[in-house]
Parts: structure tokens; sequence; C-alpha cells
């Protein structure tokens, strides 16, 4: 068991958490290996990667890996950031980028670690990674598509999303195959209460999102807005979390500074319960010899911490962003049929 294994720097309490009785009346969330009530989700990181693939949505295709291999390479570093209490890991990887619900539920029951996917289209990149289909279908086509799979699961695997996955490109205004991925995200939303996670960047964008959400009748909590940290005007994270936007500052993996930064103004100005953080880390690349290095997911826990717990950050905070705040961003989760 991980209990003795947490660090002075990580007494956190997720080491001394009970789990929930899975016939409680919370909420449920859709994991890869089936439904749990949200609440027994405790440490929580809400934006990984396992598996990505690159090639374009031309290209893509499950012939370009081995399974095996990628079990092999990801599984020690699930085993390891496991070790710091880790229980739930949302995995980001969309839809023509190499999602693998198969694959994901074979590390989830190797590694004792429950995993999260997503329903959703990657529009960012000029659209490399949407099909066809999706410039000529409407909102409402496209989010029958994704209700579809929260309904039946993902493709024939069986396995349902745990929340909706798009991304935008930063641009304004929206270009029109962004805007109606938003709009297909919140007709997804109202049918089926998965939380909206939009790949964005800055805030000049996001807040074009939201707005076409709050034109939908939506509450800008619905929407998490990804990769937040690429913001330099910190006074717009006031106004995103003011609208009641989740804030998610996520690529702790591949640095450090910037994260102490927002991170300290988050909690001077009291918005700490709008942020979420993860590591953006991962992940087996198929292009790459034996998948190419992999990013650890531990960087919060080995440096982030220790920085910022010299900065006045207090064991409550960290509670906060890894267990409460994840609970709280995905609780409108899904109550259909497991």
């Amino acid at each position: 068991m991980f209990f003795a294994l947490c660090l002075p720097l990580l007494i956190i309490s997720s080491c001394k958490e009970k789990e929930t009785d899975e016939g409680s009346d919370y909420p449920l969330i859709n994991t890869v290996t089936g439904q749990i009530p949200i609440d027994s989700m405790g440490l929580t990181l809400i934006h990984e990667h396992m598996l990505v693939d690159f090639i374009g949505t031309d290209s893509v295709s499950p012939n370009r890996y081995d399974r095996e291999a990628v079990i092999n390479k990801v599984l020690p570093y699930l085993l390891e950031v496991k070790q710091f209490g880790v229980k739930t890991i949302f995995d980001c990887t969309p839809s023509y980028l190499a999602k693998d619900p198969l694959l994901l539920k074979e590390l989830s029951e190797k590694s004792g670690i429950r995993i999260v996917t997503n329903t959703g289209f990657y529009g960012a990149v000029g659209g490399k990674y949407l099909s066809d289909f999706i410039f000529q279908e409407n909102a409402s086509q496209i989010a029958d598509r994704w209700i579809a799979e929260f309904n039946s699961g993902i493709d024939s695997t069986g396995i349902k999303p745990g929340f909706i996955k798009i991304s935008v490109n930063e641009e304004e205004p929206l270009r029109e195959v962004d805007a109606k991925l938003v709009r297909a995200a919140g007709i997804t939303h109202v049918q089926t209460g998965l939380q909206i996670a939009s790949h964005t960047g800055t805030w000049n964008t996001a807040k074009q999102e939201v707005e076409i959400l709050q034109n939908m009748g939506i509450d800008p909590s619905g929407f998490i807005w990804v990769h937040a940290q690429a913001e330099q005007d910190f006074q717009n994270y006031l106004e995103a979390a003011n609208l009641g936007v989740w804030i998610s500052l996520d690529g702790i993996g591949w640095g450090l500074d910037e994260y102490v930064d927002r991170l300290t103004f988050a909690k001077s100005n009291g918005i700490l319960e709008h942020i979420l953080i993860s590591h953006d880390a991962g992940w087996y690349d198929p292009s790459k010899p034996d998948g190419g290095d992999f990013q650890p997911f531990t960087n919060i826990f080995e440096k982030l911490m220790p920085a910022l717990n010299e900065k006045g950050f207090k064991q409550s905070d960290w509670d906060l962003l890894l267990i409460e705040n994840p609970k709280i961003a995905f609780g409108k989760a899904q109550e259909g049929d497991s």
C-alpha cells in the first residue's frame, strides 16, 4: 500500500482518505473499467497522456503501434506516480490522435489507477486532426456522435467517455469549424452532463468559447480552460474565475517557474478553488523508436510542491487542487447505465 511511501513534503490527505462505498448516492463518472462514484476519485491528475500519434487523420491507425509495447513502456510510469497516492488519471488524447480505450483499460487494470477517457474532436493545428465529415456536419450531428459514445461506448469497445475533449485554434473570431465544435460540446454537455475541456491557450480565445456556451444557456462552470498557463495577463484569471470557469494549469511535466508564479497569484487572490493542475506528460509516440522519450507524471510531487510549500502553500491547498477541485469540476458527471 502507498501509505508508508508518502513523503514529508507530500503529507497529502489521500494518505488517509477512505474509499467511498460503491453503492453510495454520489454522482457517477465513467472510467475505462466502469462507473465509479465521483467522490471516490481521490488524488487526481486531470490532464495526462499515455499514447499520442501526430501522424494526422488520414494516416492514424492502431497498426502503427504494438499495444503490448506501449503497455511495457507506460506501465512503470503509472506505478511510479501511484506511489505518490494518485488514484485517478484523465487521459486527454482525443479521437484521431490514437485514442485507444482498450489500451487504457489494460493499463488501468495492470496499474490499479483509474483512467478516464473522453469523447470529442481536436480542431487545433489548423484542423489536421479533423476528419472530412466534421467540416460537413452541423453541430447537432457532431454532438449526436458524442452522445452515442456516452450512451453505448466508443466504437465497439463498450467503454464510455467521462468528459468531452475538444480543441480550437487561437484566432479571433474563432474559425467556423472551431465554433461548431464548441456548440457541439455544449449540446453534448446539456444532454449528458459531461464536462467540457477545451485545449485553448489564452483567455482571448477561451472567452469566445465561454460566450458561445453562455449564449446556449450553459453556465461557464461547465467549461475547463485547458493550457491556461499560456495566458500572460494574470488579471484575466480573475475574470475567468469570477465567471466560474475552471482554469487548468496543465503543462507541469515540461517546466516549473511559470506555475509557481501563477499558483502563487491564484492563492493570494483567493481563486485556488477555480484552479486545476496536471502535467500534460507522457507519452508513447509511434513515430519514434521505442515510443520516444516519456515524460514522467511526478513533477507536481517532486518539484512543484517543495517550491510552493516554501511560499506558504499548505496541506489544505494541495487537497483542494488535487482532490476537491477535480471532484467538483467533473461532478456534473453522467448518471447513465453502467
